[in-house]
């Protein structure tokens, strides 16, 4: 997102817009989802939720920030509202773009999802077992 002022120079008042420069749609979900990686957990992974997410990233929380450019793993549950049928589990391999420290000790990650996979579900896995 990107705030650009229009001001005249003859003009009193100016104006602030605010320009998406995001090329996809966010869906403005909170998912459960787990992050783990380079600097994230040297143990696991770290549960916590998301504020958005599109098809080429997504906007989590931390309590503590990510070096920007660091590559994360993300495993989240995409709802039926968003696949138009069963839910569906994706594992992300997402690098970070951006971190802000948010009020409650939250720090906000911005991730840019580089590659994904569908993972099977419920009935595939009770069919391979």
């Amino acid at each position: 997102m990107e705030f650009r002022a229009n001001c005249k120079p003859t003009a009193q008042r100016c104006s602030l817009a605010i320009v998406e420069r995001r090329g996809r749609k966010r869906f403005p979900l909170k998912l459960s989802l787990s992050v783990r990686g380079s600097g994230v957990s040297p143990t696991g992974e770290i549960h916590t939720e998301c504020r958005d997410v599109s098809s080429q990233g997504v906007y989590f929380f931390l309590q503590e920030p990510l070096n920007s450019g660091s590559v994360v793993e993300i495993l989240l549950t995409l709802p039926s509202e968003i696949t138009q049928g069963e839910p569906v589990r994706v594992r992300c391999e997402a690098r970070v773009q951006r971190t802000e420290t948010l009020r409650e000790g939250r720090v906000g990650i911005a991730a840019k999802i580089e590659r994904y996979r569908f993972l099977p579900g419920k009935r595939e896995r009770r069919r391979a077992s």
